[in-house]
């Protein structure tokens, strides 16, 4: 399996090996031993569409080699690109055996005995009128200390730029039991951390016990009383759907943790009304007020597009005003670029390389100064670490903190799994170090020196 693209994306990876464990297969470590091969792919990026023709033509070579020693290997293309270039990928690569979109995995085992049976490909991107979930096996991979949770898929707010509604199809939420009943099996396999997924997971709006539509509050509420689960999260957010119960959740549950990822794409309220994004700069300023006011140690991270069709230098500024105001601990920045299909791929006053290019560097350096800002902000604090895997050297362990830092610390390999506090002695644009508080219980992790990344 080959995974490009969100969260969500890998989080289908896992449930298409689930769906195919019962034909008898089980991952392997390369495509050179595998008797099938997934590429499971994202249309958000520019390019996409020949980064995965370029991946098939290396994996042809693979499936040619397999044939001369007598193996079949069965080659498929899931994910966005799959749904938005089906007929395309069949076309330069008929070698391809099966080409399935996000919402048909389930359909997967079928799909894999047909294309075992005949000649030629089999192909499904339709957007079947069955939810997906509904047909997925309740069992599944432990997926370890942290994991993720779809909860919700598709988008209807069309901006400008972006082809998920065209991917992934509309707005849809799984029921809050199908959700619970996934959380308490993560929980019992060794999960402390969830983060729910969603295209628009504060969209969601699954029907609970009595047929009634819910919110991602009410559902964080329930998810809070799992016994074990220690920490919730959840991504990507839309500002229109940030209600107030949703924000009073934050300032109730403390398994709520006070990171939330909130793209606002442009500080420019011109620029916001041609992406279609359906909120202003100051919309967005107030939503932030509110969230602090509610969880004051809130930090965010958010989306930028520099250089979308129109965007002037004085919208430009709009947006680094905009930044210096909120002071974000991380983003995700892009130069526009169009996508086939969307409304902006065609407007006419398109940017050009260079100017998009200068934008992206000086956006990309404020955000670089406010993350190491955020870093210095921390000395002095003693913070909780949830450590989940071994270190980068010998005698570390990683984890991160309640705000998605990574640490790695010295110590050793029984404390994962243990949420411990560590007091933040020194900071650098990159990193933090410190110590472990002093325990009568732990003598010895008392006197550990810590040396914590920050992504």
């Amino acid at each position: 399996m080959i995974t490009w693209g969100c969260q969500m994306n890998v989080y289908d990876s896992g449930r298409m090996a689930d769906v195919l464990a019962p034909l008898g297969y089980a991952p392997t470590g390369t495509p050179d031993d595998a008797d099938m091969i997934i590429l499971n792919t994202c249309h958000i990026r520019d390019k996409a569409t020949e980064k995965v023709f370029s991946e098939l033509g290396r994996l042809r070579q693979i499936k040619e080699a397999r044939a001369e020693a007598g193996h079949r290997t069965i080659l498929a293309v899931a994910g966005c690109v799959a749904q938005a270039e089906g007929a395309e990928i069949l076309a330069r690569a008929p070698y391809v055996d099966i080409v399935l979109g996000p919402q048909t995995y389930h359909r997967l085992p079928e799909m894999v005995a047909r294309a075992s049976r005949a000649a030629g490909a089999v192909i499904e991107t339709d957007f079947p009128v069955e939810d997906k979930f509904d047909h997925l096996p309740e069992a599944s991979a432990p997926q370890g200390l942290t994991a993720f949770l779809t909860i919700q898929e598709g988008c209807d707010k069309f901006c400008s730029f972006c082809v998920v509604p065209y991917t992934r199809g509309a707005e849809s939420s799984r029921p809050e039991a199908a959700v619970l009943s996934e959380a308490h099996r993560l929980v019992a396999q060794g999960t402390r951390e969830i983060t729910l997924l969603g295209q628009n997971v504060n969209a969601w709006h699954g029907l609970d016990g009595t047929g009634k539509p819910s919110t991602l509050g009410r559902l964080a509420r329930a998810l809070a009383r799992i016994e074990g689960l220690d920490r919730i999260r959840y991504t990507t957010s839309h500002p229109r759907d940030m209600d107030d119960d949703l924000i009073a959740a934050h300032a109730e549950e403390p398994a709520l943790m006070p990171f939330l990822h909130l793209p606002v794409q442009s500080g420019s309220n011109r620029i916001l009304a041609a992406m279609n994004r359906r909120h202003t700069a100051e919309d967005y300023l107030r939503l932030v007020d509110r969230l602090r006011a509610a969880r004051p140690d809130m930090a965010l991270s958010s989306d930028f597009i520099v250089g979308h069709p129109g965007e002037t230098e004085a919208d430009f500024q709009d947006t680094l005003t905009l930044i210096r105001t909120v002071g974000f601990t991380g983003a995700f920045s892009f130069k526009y670029s169009p996508r086939p299909g969307t409304a902006a791929a065609g407007a006419p006053n398109q940017i050009d390389e260079d100017t998009k290019d200068r934008r992206l560097q000086e956006l990309q350096s404020l955000l670089r100064d406010q993350q190491a800002a955020f870093n210095e902000s921390k000395v002095g604090q003693t913070v909780d670490v949830l450590f989940t895997h071994p270190g980068r050297r010998d005698g570390q362990i990683g984890g991160r903190t309640p705000w998605l830092q990574p640490v790695h610390v010295p110590g050793p390999q029984s404390l994962i799994g243990q949420i411990m506090p560590v007091r933040i002695a020194h900071a650098q644009p990159a990193s933090l170090s410190g110590t472990l508080p002093e325990s009568p219980d732990d003598p010895i992790a008392a006197t550990l020196e810590l040396e914590i990344a920050v992504a």
